[in-house]
């Protein structure tokens, strides 16, 4: 019960995070302005903590879908498989021996590239739960909050790149491999098999962008061998 409080303080707390990328969190009266009252600081621990929630309502969606729909004997496999995963195959770091030798600028850009990656899945994501006969309302609105808070996410990280590199728009490469891509399938089980993968393989890249940030911040505060969590 005391969780489920807290949990809902937290989502009142950030549910404005990146809305002052028009006004009110940078207090900027341009979404490119440099100009903004809000300090580096301060935007890169909303960004944390906006991407701590999504992981953490990420991780909830994941065990409602295993509960409503996955065998316990299915689970783990399908959830350790890393190469199931898209975003393996992708030039993103993964070891902690890679993340702590690439730079701030490298980290940014994959930070926004598996934010942008994953817009479209979701969306499909949601149009697939629409078809289920038993889908709860609560994992349908949970996916539904994970996409526009991830937007949101976008715009954050977008002000960092613009205010930590002097970056102005990134130009991201599409990917032709996209989860997105994955035809619209009708046969109940492969869809439920898909979803659940799709799920599972959000939960780990929302990690990477937390810890990556996380990253960030260590750097910023001179920590020598910022450990990751």
């Amino acid at each position: 019960m005391n969780n489920n409080k807290a949990l809902h303080g937290c989502v009142l707390l950030l549910l404005w995070p990146f809305q002052g990328t028009t006004g009110s969190m940078a207090e900027c009266q341009d979404p490119g302005s440099t100009h903004c009252t809000i300090s580096l600081e301060k935007l890169l621990d909303r960004a944390i903590q906006h991407a701590e929630l999504i992981y953490l309502v990420s991780e909830e969606s994941l065990t409602l879908f295993e509960e409503m729909f996955i065998p316990f004997h299915v689970r783990i496999p399908l959830t350790q498989t890393g190469n199931t995963c898209t975003t393996s195959t992708l030039s993103i770091p993964t070891s902690r021996s890679e993340v702590q030798e690439n730079s701030d600028k490298w980290l940014l850009h994959s930070i926004l590239f598996l934010i942008k990656f994953w817009i479209d899945p979701l969306v499909k994501l949601q149009t697939s739960l629409d078809r289920y006969d038993n889908a709860p309302m609560a994992l349908i609105n949970k996916t539904k909050w994970i996409s526009d808070k991830l937007m949101n996410l976008a715009q954050g990280v977008t002000i960092l790149i613009q205010k930590m590199l002097g970056e102005g728009a990134v130009m991201l490469e599409e990917n032709n491999k996209s989860l997105a891509d994955y035809p619209v399938n009708f046969d109940m089980l492969e869809s439920v098999l898909r979803d659940y993968t799709l799920l599972a393989c959000f939960k780990k890249d929302t990690h990477k962008m937390e810890t990556f940030l996380k990253l960030l911040k260590c750097r910023r505060k001179g920590g020598l061998g910022c450990s990751l969590l």
